[in-house]
């Protein structure tokens, strides 16, 4: 089953990030964590092919030109001064995809990802997909827990205009 929160909660959830959900259900049955322990690379080949079709531009490896760079600060004569990688980017929508696996919560790589999220130019959404279950451990329901607290505290105001999290 495919988990999915999205934040604020308050809001009801863009038809942009609805459609990140339904490619996540279309791959269900080969990417369901308590089926299988595939990587984040290996989710993310799962998904391209549909993310694609949907306007995504998608990482499709390791090498410096497969990455999808997004700017965070820019120099003389405009050249990207720092940028992050992004596993998937729509600038349209100006939507960041990232999909974790086993370090999702174990090195709270899910922060990285949402702090790398508010330093990127042109990114008012971020969809963050994580393992529901890994080593026994509820990854979904730790990170939801995480932002859930980031946004009933109050105390951190976001410049994203939303989250989604995604528990696959």
């Amino acid at each position: 089953m495919i988990n999915w929160k999205f934040y604020p909660t308050n809001v009801k959830i863009p038809d942009s990030l609805n459609s990140i959900v339904n490619v996540f259900k279309k791959h269900e049955v080969l990417i369901s964590s308590e089926k299988h322990t595939l990587s984040s690379n290996q989710v993310l080949t799962e998904i391209t092919a549909d993310l694609q079709e949907l306007g995504y531009l998608v990482e499709i490896g390791k090498k410096r030109e497969d990455k999808i760079k997004v700017p965070v600060t820019y120099k003389e004569q405009g050249e990207i001064d720092l940028y992050f990688d992004a596993d998937a980017y729509h600038s349209d929508l100006q939507i960041v995809v990232e999909v974790e696996a086993g370090r999702a919560v174990d090195n709270y790589q899910f922060l990285k990802d949402l702090f790398q999220a508010c330093m990127m130019n042109n990114v008012k959404y971020l969809c963050i997909a994580v393992r529901r279950i890994y080593l026994k451990q509820k990854d979904f329901q730790k990170v939801i827990s995480f932002i859930d607290a980031l946004y009933v505290s109050n105390r951190i105001i976001l410049p994203l205009k939303g989250i989604l999290v995604v528990g696959y």
